[in-house]
């Protein structure tokens, strides 16, 4: 099953300031382990939201906010998507994230919504459709 890992933005991510060489060799070193174990399907690192935009929805209304947004805590500063037997094992991967400066942050897991989830609602013709699309971005 398929986790999302979601890390939480920092004053540092929303401020712009990058990882240094030493912690982008870490980062990468924690990367080849999840490859290495199989398990890492995606992961991106995000700008930070200064540079984003909202699209807020209101019936046919669309309204677009440019960033920076309030609540640094609640923001995402990037993801890992992971395919692992439990939530417990999403879990494991995630403690073993290298914590730089050894300050406070968090990292969100969700699971991943699979077709299955969706029951008798989710029709053969949806789930055929549904997997075309994914073969043709090659998940």
């Amino acid at each position: 099953m398929r986790f999302m890992a979601i890390i939480k933005a920092t004053a540092d991510t929303e401020a712009g300031v990058l990882p240094t060489e030493a912690q982008l060799n870490e980062m990468g070193k924690f990367n080849a382990e999840l490859v290495k174990a199989g398990v890492l399907l995606a992961g991106e690192g995000l700008h930070a939201s200064s540079t984003g935009a909202r699209v807020k929805f209101e019936g046919e209304k669309r309204t677009v906010v440019d960033g920076p947004f309030a609540e640094t805590k609640e923001l995402i500063a990037g993801f890992w998507l992971l395919d692992v037997k439990s939530i417990d094992e999403a879990v494991e991967w995630v403690k073993r994230v290298p914590n730089f400066d050894g300050g406070e942050s968090e990292i969100e897991i969700r699971r991943v919504f699979e077709a299955e989830d969706f029951g008798a609602e989710f029709k053969p013709e949806a789930r055929a459709a549904e997997a075309s699309l994914r073969e043709q971005i090659g998940g």
